[in-house]
């Protein structure tokens, strides 16, 4: 019981004997952030940034890539950074 008499989800009566009573359908199955959600966070912000900024699609696409480049760029050196600070 919880401290207000009422049953708590961090309380062992809650969650059962074991993993029966878990919700493990509810679990999100793993995979790479760097290979699914960093590309499709680059596009995104890259895309919304460029039609901010112009009104046709040509000018869009082009300052998307020019800038999606330079965030990657940035992100690059970042990477690069933290590497040496790790292996020193």
């Amino acid at each position: 019981m919880g401290p207000l008499g009422r049953m708590s989800p961090l309380t062992p009566e809650y969650q059962g004997e074991g993993k029966e009573r878990r919700g493990a359908s509810m679990t999100i199955p793993p995979h790479n952030i760097y290979a699914v959600d960093l590309p499709i966070a680059v596009v995104l912000i890259s895309l919304v940034y460029s039609a901010t900024r112009y009104d046709e699609w040509g000018p869009i696409l082009r300052e998307a890539v020019r800038w999606g480049l330079r965030l990657l760029g940035f992100l690059f050196i970042i990477g690069v950074v933290l590497y040496f600070v790790a292996k020193s």
